[in-house]
């Protein structure tokens, strides 16, 4: 493919992806296999040049380009060279019409101006754009940090998490025998941080209420030395099916899943309520704190969705109130750095529940933010995490 050629296609792509933001469709990813599968004449090279071009479209614009070809335009004002590649050849976009639309770069929906915690400002919000670095959980039931470290010749000590290394993009951790034997998992610092938070150990009960495909119930099981009991719940069913051979590898064999139906959640609960020493929601969310992984997903939120959310991180909260048992732990977390979805919904629950006594998120990094702390890119290096955590009344 010709350079020219190569900026046609991710015109292509980046109008898929859009259509497919303002329809719920297929994530960037698999749209962009997708085309590549019925392209077989574009070699690596290509594809990897393409698909460069398209997720520098992404994180350029917040909002939502009106085209593949605004957005891409929106890059070439920033790069002369590009722009030359919008020449009309056989296989090129045709040259730019004078006063033709550009997307402007933005870091995020003009709707949520106004929305992000207060903490963050304009410079906090640019980092948001930025790459996300490879962090891995070292496994304490198979490995020690250290002895992990030895055997990754290229990773660094996280600064924050005392079970995580963090390792150069583009690293194939998944061939790596630590990876498949169970030593080490994928987890971004921050999730690491949220899982220290709940201050497991062995013996108690624990429900990961949101327990999704597992990341923090492995990270829970590690710190309990796999004894006791963990409840892993959740309402997608194809979620939770992840979870067993994740299990497996990782030598965990306390963990219980239960599928839960929405709304209705109380319902598969009802034998733990009162009796969890531990209680985690890590609630649906925006994804505002996981943007440098999923710039796209800036183009899929609504103020409709949103409002969806909130009012189910509400629900669960109130759920999860009734399962904590007297003097137990409940800890509330999003990947957010929206306002209403952190301080705004942890102070709104303290003050429905008053007898439950806000405690210190006692983490390293983040910032304090109402009753929580709040990790940022920017200031932590991390995905963004709102976290706090309560003592449920004796």
């Amino acid at each position: 493919m010709t350079p020219a050629a190569r900026a046609q296609a991710a015109i292509e792509l980046l109008g898929e992806i859009i259509e497919a933001a303002r329809t719920a469709g297929a994530a960037a990813d698999t749209i962009i296999a997708r085309y590549f599968k019925t392209r077989r004449y574009a070699g690596s090279k290509d594809r990897r040049a393409v698909r460069e071009l398209v997720y520098r479209a992404i994180r350029r614009s917040g909002e939502r380009p009106s085209s593949g070809r605004a957005a891409l335009l929106g890059v070439a004002q920033d790069e002369p060279g590009l722009l030359q590649l919008f020449d009309g050849s056989a296989h090129g976009p045709a040259a730019p019409a004078e006063g033709e639309e550009a997307a402007p770069a933005t870091p995020a929906p003009l709707w949520l101006s106004g929305r992000f915690d207060p903490l963050l400002d304009e410079a906090e919000l640019g980092a948001l754009l930025g790459r996300a670095p490879l962090d891995l959980r070292v496994n304490r039931l198979k490995a020690t940090r250290d002895e992990v470290k030895q055997q990754l010749a290229d990773a660094v000590l996280t600064p924050l998490s005392p079970v995580g290394l963090r390792l150069p993009d583009g690293t194939n951790v998944e061939e790596h025998p630590l990876w498949q034997s169970g030593a080490v998992e994928v987890q971004d610092e921050g999730s690491q941080l949220l899982a220290l938070a709940c201050k497991v150990a062995p013996s108690m009960t624990v429900l990961d209420l949101c327990a999704g495909a597992g990341g923090k119930t492995l990270a829970l099981a590690a710190e309990m030395g796999n004894e006791g009991r963990i409840i892993a719940s959740d309402t997608d069913r194809g979620r939770l099916s992840k979870m067993p051979p994740r299990l497996l590898r990782a030598g965990v064999s306390i963990v219980e899943a239960r599928l839960l139906n929405p709304g209705a959640e109380k319902d598969a609960l009802v034998d733990l309520a009162g009796l969890a020493d531990v209680v985690l929601v890590d609630a649906p969310c925006s994804g505002t704190g996981t943007w440098r992984r999923n710039p796209e997903t800036r183009w899929r939120l609504t103020p409709e969705r949103l409002q969806r959310l909130t009012q189910l991180q509400t629900h669960l909260l109130d759920v999860a109130a009734e399962l904590v048992r007297p003097g137990g732990t409940l800890v509330y977390a999003v990947c957010s750095l929206l306002e209403e979805e952190g301080r705004g919904q942890a102070e709104a629950f303290g003050a429905r529940r008053s007898s439950f006594i806000s405690e210190k998120v006692d983490i390293s990094g983040g910032r304090s933010s109402g009753p929580g702390r709040l990790l940022t890119p920017a200031h932590d290096g991390t995905d963004g995490f709102f976290v706090a955590r309560w003592q449920a009344p004796c």
